[in-house]
């Protein structure tokens, strides 16, 4: 017995191999929706496609955002830049797409920049208040700014005051269930930190079908922070970066010029 004491084991980054498989199902199923929602016609009566398989794609962009941001990145504002940038690219043919209201409203790439901004400087600043380097008044104050920011910023972004807050909310999840012990008390304390998130992702759309789908990406999610991402397999195609950037703003503008030489722009 030295009398030393041990500090506790800190776990290993999780596996991301997960995120693989997560870029070909968040692409399909974001342009089955946009496709179902611009392109096709109505009385296809194909609208339950982007009611259920549309709505996996939104969280699971965030997910994966959430998770490098979390686990993989140095510098999550730097990541943060780089989505922004994609969403500059854009938000021109995204603005083209036939709506409901005239509003200006900036595409989902801001709501994940935004998001991964916004819990990237949450967590820093309960780590600085954690280590006693910032006092309680200025750290209410910090978070006390942060919602604020959030309610202005809210009505300007696709998804709103909710889909900024999934980002964080799945930050906070899956920092707790990687980090939880093996005791029945810090397992469920880890899965009450996952509580949030699943409300704000149930009160993300109107219909159940399309609850039932984003709130089931979530618990998939939340399942392999918890430890089955040791149990994914590699995908045997990768998805090609230059794929992965482009595809986004790319297919918003080949919707565009569909629908301007059918006249839908008109």
């Amino acid at each position: 017995m030295t009398g030393e004491a041990v500090a506790p084991a800190v776990p290993e980054r999780p596996v991301s191999t997960w995120t693989g498989w997560g870029q070909w199902l968040a692409l399909a199923t974001m342009t089955i929706d946009h496709l179902t929602r611009y392109v096709l016609p109505a009385g296809w009566e194909l609208g339950w496609a982007g009611s259920s398989l549309g709505r996996i794609a939104f969280p699971l962009f965030a997910a994966m955002v959430a998770w490098h941001g979390l686990f993989n990145t140095r510098n999550p504002l730097r990541y943060a830049r780089r989505i922004l940038v994609i969403g500059l690219a854009a938000q021109l043919p995204y603005m083209l797409m036939p709506r409901a209201s005239d509003a200006f409203i900036l595409n989902v790439c801001f709501t994940l920049a935004l998001g991964l901004a916004w819990g990237a400087w949450l967590r820093e600043l309960l780590a600085r208040h954690r280590d006693g380097n910032l006092g309680s008044a200025w750290a209410g104050l910090g978070l006390a700014t942060t919602l604020a920011v959030w309610y202005l910023l809210g009505d300007w972004v696709e998804y709103g005051h909710r889909g900024l807050l999934l980002i964080p909310l799945f930050m906070l999840a899956m920092h707790h269930l990687h980090q939880a012990g093996v005791t029945l008390a810090e397992r469920l304390a880890a899965v009450a930190m996952a509580v949030p998130l699943l409300v704000v992702a149930g009160l993300m759309n109107s219909s159940d079908m399309a609850k039932s789908f984003t709130v089931a990406t979530c618990l998939a999610v939340l399942w392999l922070a918890a430890g089955a991402h040791r149990l994914t397999p590699g995908v045997p195609a990768p998805m090609p970066r230059r794929l992965w950037l482009a595809w986004y703003p790319a297919h918003f503008a080949v919707i565009a010029l569909w629908l301007w030489v059918s006249g839908g722009l008109g």
